[in-house]
């Protein structure tokens, strides 16, 4: 079949920034897999931009998922940091599915310069495959149902002991905006994303420290107030599986922890407001005021939070973003050369997002979350 575009920082684009996978390449890369089918056909190609994705049909009748990833961006340490990671959730009941293992008992293989997992299919529906992130919910009560779901996976990774990922591309980590010392933090942190320091003049960092410095100001005091915990990294419902596309669905598959790593509960928690409530793609960055208040409440059925968490939220939400649009930068100018969406990831994400929550209507929003987690909490 023939590949379609893929998911860009203004939207669907035309030009696919890696090759499609082929039925030939699955060939080849399931007969490392304990599998007696053979690969027939590709039924599906993903449209996500970091990697390369299909559903391939097997001879037997079943599918499995295939997903090809540069060495730059994941290697089998790396992918291997998150099969540990879904693992310990799926232990907790946490509908997750563990990645197939090849004949040596690997969870990923390195073959021919290219780094890949192999996953069966979720249960339900993948109802938001063609939605991006910073796009909506269908519904107020998928929102709350997402709430939830991301509740109980905090709870579950409460007790896991990871430790923190090493830096690298593309992870919602926080590391550089949880340094006491904003400046400190960025340029450590910056270090291990490739030709970002190249990429960035002088003048570009102080710009970014201008609009950044108000904002950590305010989280500099709650620093000591935080918790690690695990989080997804990219809580989007375009990553969850769903029993049926009505307004009563509940989430049966949770996939894509890409993202993952060591933070703290109320930066994830953070990370999803970010991902599903505010426009972004649109030209005047409304917020799904009735979404976000149901995904709230469905978190706090499940795990209210603590007043300090509260705080947390509200003073990291116009943070959150910082260090993965500053890696999106990296990424654009370093691995696939796409000097135009670096220049988007730094000019209308990195600070586009940032001036949008100096501004008014940021400003509401902020005061708003506060008055709302405050009201809820409150709630018998």
């Amino acid at each position: 079949m023939t590949a379609p575009g893929q998911f860009g920082v203004n939207g669907v684009q035309a030009e696919r920034h890696w090759p499609p996978l082929t039925l030939a390449e699955a060939k080849r890369v399931l007969a490392f897999f304990p599998i007696t089918a053979v690969p027939e056909t590709v039924l599906w190609h993903g449209q996500r931009p970091f990697s390369a994705t299909a559903l391939i049909s097997l001879t037997d009748g079943t599918m499995l998922f295939l997903k090809r990833h540069d060495p730059r961006l994941r290697d089998q340490n790396a992918l291997t940091e998150e099969h540990a990671f879904m693992a310990h959730l799926s232990h907790h009941g946490l509908p997750v599915t563990a990645a197939l293992t090849t004949r040596e008992q690997h969870c990923a293989l390195t073959d021919h310069g290219w780094v890949y997992e192999v996953f069966p299919p979720l249960p339900g529906l993948d109802l938001y495959r063609d939605v991006q992130s910073w796009e909506p919910f269908l519904c107020s009560e998928h929102a709350h149902a997402a709430g939830g779901t991301l509740a109980r996976l905090h709870l579950a990774a409460t007790d896991y002991a990871a430790p923190a990922r090493p830096d690298r591309l593309l992870l919602s980590s926080f590391n550089a905006i949880t340094n006491p010392d904003l400046e400190t933090g960025l340029r450590h942190w910056a270090a291990s994303q490739p030709g970002l320091n190249t990429t960035l003049n002088p003048e570009a960092w102080q710009q970014i420290l201008r609009v950044l410095e108000p904002f950590h100001a305010k989280l500099r005091p709650l620093l000591t107030e935080i918790i690690p915990c695990w989080g997804h990294g990219d809580w989007h419902p375009s990553n969850q599986f769903w029993t049926s596309a009505t307004p009563d669905a509940e989430i049966c598959g949770i996939f894509d922890f890409g993202m993952s790593d060591l933070t703290c509960a109320a930066y994830d928690l953070a990370v999803a407001i970010e991902r599903t409530a505010i426009s972004w793609l649109s030209s005047h960055f409304a917020v799904s005021w009735s979404q976000l208040s149901a995904l709230l409440a469905g978190y706090h059925r499940v795990r209210p939070l603590t007043p300090q968490e509260r705080e947390l939220v509200v003073a990291f939400l116009p943070l959150v973003h910082v260090e993965f649009a500053l890696s999106e930068v990296a990424y654009y100018s370093t691995l696939v050369q796409d000097e135009a969406s670096a220049h988007v990831a730094y000019a209308d994400y990195l600070l586009g997002h940032a001036h949008w929550f100096a501004g008014r209507d940021g400003q509401h929003l902020l005061n708003w979350l506060r008055e709302t987690l405050d009201a809820i909490a409150a709630c018998p």
